[in-house]
Order: structure tokens, then sequence, then C-alpha cells
């Protein structure tokens, strides 16, 4: 029998996956990766590991998640070293406590490896901590991949009237919605909004707006996922802390 690791890459990066997520993918026989995974990570597997695409399509979620979960057992059942490698964390967002459940009914050992999120660190990058003395103590990740409009239960009013700082997972398509909701629930109209768009990365873009604007500059500005959208009195500290875009700017004149 051999062992799966569930191993969170994390943001975007290749910098910011753990020691630990980097020794699975440099010992696996077998590597089996999503979509957004850092192809630079790939290198550092074995010559010979076999490495297989998983990432998932719109409507094909269910479909590809079943075949994901099959090659885990397959492989391991094989007697080979496993990691599954996907964006962020495993567990924000990312089905790993699936594809745990079905490894424990099948009787393959397994280790879940966290990733830093990017709810946390692609406002980092862009200069906006998610917490703040003066502007914010409670911080909620929300999902905004929304199936077919639903928000499947998510509690707008809640997080309007009790979370200072909202970080928003995969909402881009669903904005005007999003901003709909907070505002139906009484969210300050004029409270700042940021776009971060391939955040952690060097396609890293940011835009920022109010809650009233941010879909027309969403718009203006052509911003697509992977973005993280961040609501709260936390972005204007963007505007003193900014760092990511002045390193890039130094990286490309050194060059």
């Amino acid at each position: 029998m051999g062992k799966v690791y569930i191993v969170g890459a994390g943001p975007g990066s290749v910098d910011l996956i753990t020691v630990k997520g980097l020794r699975c993918i440099q010992q696996a026989d077998v590597i089996l990766y999503d979509r957004l995974v850092s192809k630079e990570l790939l290198t550092y597997a074995k010559p010979n590991a076999e490495l297989i695409f998983v990432g998932k399509l719109p409507k094909l979620h269910n479909v590809i998640q079943e075949r994901i979960n099959q090659l885990l057992v397959h492989h391991a059942k094989r007697g080979k070293i496993v990691t599954r490698l996907k964006g962020g964390d495993p567990f924000v967002f990312g089905r790993g406590a699936e594809e745990a459940e079905v490894l424990r009914e099948a009787g393959i050992p397994f280790e879940i490896v966290p990733g830093i999120t990017s709810g946390i660190a692609a406002p980092a990058y862009a200069g906006i901590p998610v917490t703040h003395r003066d502007f914010g103590s409670t911080f909620a990740i929300i999902t905004g991949h929304m199936r077919e409009g639903k928000d499947e239960g998510i509690d707008w009013k809640g997080l309007s009237e009790s979370v200072d700082t909202l970080a928003i997972y995969m909402g881009i398509g669903n904005l005007p919605y999003i901003t709909e909701q907070l505002l139906k629930y009484k969210r300050n109209p004029t409270i700042p909004v940021a776009l971060i768009e391939w955040g952690t990365t060097s396609h890293q873009r940011v835009v920022t707006g109010t809650l009233e604007t941010i879909v027309s500059i969403a718009s203006e500005e052509k911003i697509k996922n992977p973005s993280m959208i961040i609501v709260g009195e936390v972005v204007k500290m963007r505007e003193k802390i900014a760092w990511f875009e002045e390193c890039q700017s130094t990286l490309r004149e050194t060059v």
C-alpha cells in the first residue's frame, strides 16, 4: 500500500509553498495537479514521476472529481507515493476533505499538508491586511462561485452586519449579485473594495473602488478570474503599504 499527501500549493507564487509541501513533490511517484498550480513547482518532481493534470472545467467539476478520486485510490493501491497538489489550501474551497474521506473509506493512509490560502496572501501582496487594529478585527472567507446565481445559503445579512473584512473567492462572474446583496443588507455603499487578479504572481493586477462603483470599474478594467475580492476598510491601507509593485518595478529595472 502506498500513501497520499493532499498538499496545498499556495496562492500562485512558487516561493509560497511550504517546506513540507515541496518535499512531498520531490518524493512523489505520482503527482495529480490542478489548473492554478504553478507549473514551475512540477520541475522539482523526480525525473521519473508521473505528472497527471486534473484541472477542472466549468460544468465538469463533479465528473472530474470522481476521476480524481479513482486515480488517488488506484495509484496508492499500486504502492505509489501520491501527491495531490491543489491550489491554495486543500481545505479552503478545495474539496480536499472529500478526497480524504474517499481515501479513508478505501483504507489508504494519507496526510494533509496545509497551504497558504489566497484570501490572506493575495491581499498581503496588494498591501492590504485582512485585519487591522484601526479598521477591522473580524475576517470571513466566502465562496463567490454560486451555481446558477444561487448563494447556497450564504448569510449575506450576517456578513454585512457583523464582519469587518470579507475575502471572496471566485466571485468576479457574480460581482453584481454580490454587491447587490451587501447593499441590500445595508453595507455602507462607500466602503472600499479591492479586486486582486492573479495575486502573488508576476501578473498581479489590483484595482480599487467602493461597493457602489466596483462593478463598473471591474468591467472597464476587464478583470477576470482568478481574482480575490476584498471588501472592508482595511483596503485603505493599500495606499500606505503597497509593496509588491515596487519590488516588481525594481526587478524590471535591474534586468
